[in-house]
């Protein structure tokens, strides 16, 4: 079976953007771009800023 050509990688809670890197490379897929988008919680009507979500889009290498 065939790998998708594009995938999204998501920096896991706990997790390093390095090891989320190393993995994505030991998946074989090389980096083409990345977001960040901030996660909020609602405490008592206000909006607390929780954590950063990072993604970094993989494109499978040449092989």
């Amino acid at each position: 079976m065939s790998k998708k050509k594009t995938v999204w990688f998501e920096v896991k809670e706990g997790e390093s953007i390095e090891e989320c890197l190393s993995r994505l490379a030991a998946e074989g897929y090389i980096v083409a771009g990345r977001k960040e988008e901030p996660l909020f919680e609602e405490v008592n009507g206000e909006y607390i800023p929780v954590r950063q979500l990072i993604q970094f889009k993989g494109v499978l290498a040449d092989q």
